[in-house]
C-alpha cells in the first residue's frame, strides 16, 4: 500500500523577494531570497545564516580546498516579506485584478509585489 504524498505548503514568499529575518541567529537582517524548498518549508536568503563547509581539494573538478562560507537554509516561518512600497516588513495579502489574474499585495499600503 502506498503512502499518500504530503502536500507542499503554499507559501507567499518566492524566489527574488526581499525578506527580513524575524527569529534566529540572523535576526534583523534583510536579504533577497535565493531559493525556495516547498517540500521542506525552507528558503535560502543571501548573507543570512552563514555556515562553514570544510572541503577537500579535488584537482580533477578544479575545486580548491579550504573552509567555504555559504548560506544555509532558514525556515519560512522565521522571515517576513519586505514591502517595496512602504519598506516595512508585512504579510502578503492576495487580490484579484480586473483582468482576472491574482496578485500579492501589501497588507499595510496595498502595493502589489512584482512577480
Amino acid at each position: 500500500m502506498r503512502e499518500p504524498k504530503e502536500k507542499a505548503l503554499r507559501m507567499s514568499i518566492r524566489h527574488g523577494d526581499t525578506v527580513k529575518v524575524m527569529a534566529g541567529r540572523s535576526k534583523g537582517k534583510t536579504g533577497k531570497v535565493l531559493s525556495v524548498d516547498l517540500a521542506k518549508h525552507r528558503i535560502t536568503v543571501e548573507h543570512v545564516n552563514m555556515i562553514k563547509r570544510h572541503t577537500r581539494p579535488n584537482p580533477s573538478k578544479n575545486v580548491k580546498g579550504g573552509i567555504l562560507e555559504k548560506e544555509g537554509t532558514i525556515h519560512v516561518s522565521n522571515v517576513m516579506l519586505v514591502c517595496p512600497g512602504c519598506g516595512k516588513h508585512t504579510r502578503a495579502g492576495h487580490a484579484t485584478l480586473p483582468d482576472g489574474t491574482k496578485t500579492r499585495t501589501c497588507r499595510r499600503c496595498n502595493t502589489t509585489f512584482e512577480n
